[in-house]
């Protein structure tokens, strides 16, 4: 992909025209290869592109607008479709330019195996990595039916990289028995159910320190976002999710990247779940871009 022209498509809201004066580029990763029940997150970034229109450029809740960060909408990476190991890999090939570049990287899935090239890239420029995980699963199955590619993985391959230790999940409510066995055998902070609150416990203990934030949609409650590959009742409301947000922004770990994954609009025709999506990438872009 190129940086030194605009996306040709549609751009999140008040993109900047110029790569090289933002502070952050902001991307899609349109894959669904490895779903295990719907598909149709490849659709996700584009729309929720779209429906920023609606959005306010300015944050009640941060006191900022989005004018006050100058952020670069890359549009969506081209991936081979169907392949699974291509499309991660061109994954990684970009963000590591991003990221050679200088720039915060925001993505935009997609389903949740996008995210492990992300993370991959981010290790080696910051060996002292942690990883914040918001989520309905725990993603922590070595394969799904034989199949070490699935978006049941990437939390598992992220923490076999990095250290089960340096990966905290918050909002799990639903996973095989053995994934929590593994996380509580080998030390992973697991919260079950919540999410602020826990949050906030955590947070100071990783003060100063490089974190990769991710967040599959799902962690929301259905009612609050059913355009979802894979539901799951029970979750967190969209208040609590964005107050989380915020608490990361306030707190003093150094935010060094992050994505939203997951939304599937075609579940949704209401277009609630790309609304607020749109509303949380906004709030991460004002909150984390320093």
């Amino acid at each position: 992909m190129r940086f030194d022209e605009a996306y040709s498509g549609n751009v999140f809201i008040r993109s900047h025209a110029n790569f090289e004066e933002s502070k952050a580029v902001l991307y899609g990763m349109p894959m669904d290869w490895t779903v295990s029940y719907r598909p149709g997150s490849r659709f996700g970034p584009t729309r929720i592109r779209e429906v920023s229109i609606g959005l306010e450029e300015y944050s009640a809740y941060l006191d900022r607008e989005l004018e006050d960060v100058k952020y670069f909408d890359a549009g969506d990476i081209p991936l081979p479709f169907g392949n699974p190991q291509k499309s991660l890999d061109a994954i990684e090939e970009f963000v590591d330019k991003v990221l050679a570049a200088g720039k915060f990287p925001l993505g935009m899935g997609g389903e949740h195996l996008v995210s492990w090239p992300v993370m991959k890239a981010m290790y080696k420029k910051y060996p002292d990595l942690a990883i914040i995980h918001f989520d309905a699963h725990t993603d922590l199955r070595e394969h799904y039916e034989g199949e070490p590619l699935s978006h049941s993985t990437p939390i598992r391959k992220v923490a076999e990289l990095i250290g089960p230790k340096n990966v905290y999940s918050f909002g799990i409510r639903s996973g095989m028995k053995e994934e929590f066995e593994w996380a509580k055998n080998v030390g992973m902070h697991i919260s079950k159910f919540e999410v602020l609150e826990p949050l906030k416990e955590i947070l100071p203990t990783l003060a100063g320190r490089p974190v990769y934030v991710t967040i599959d949609i799902d962690v929301l409650d259905p009612a609050h976002a059913p355009g979802t590959g894979t539901v799951d009742c029970g979750g967190i409301t969209s208040k609590e999710l964005l107050a989380s947000i915020h608490a990361i922004a306030r707190s003093e770990v150094n935010v060094v990247g992050g994505d939203l994954v997951e939304v599937a609009p075609i579940y949704d025709s209401s277009e609630q779940t790309a609304n607020t999506a749109s509303k949380l990438i906004r709030e991460m872009i004002l909150g984390w871009v320093k």
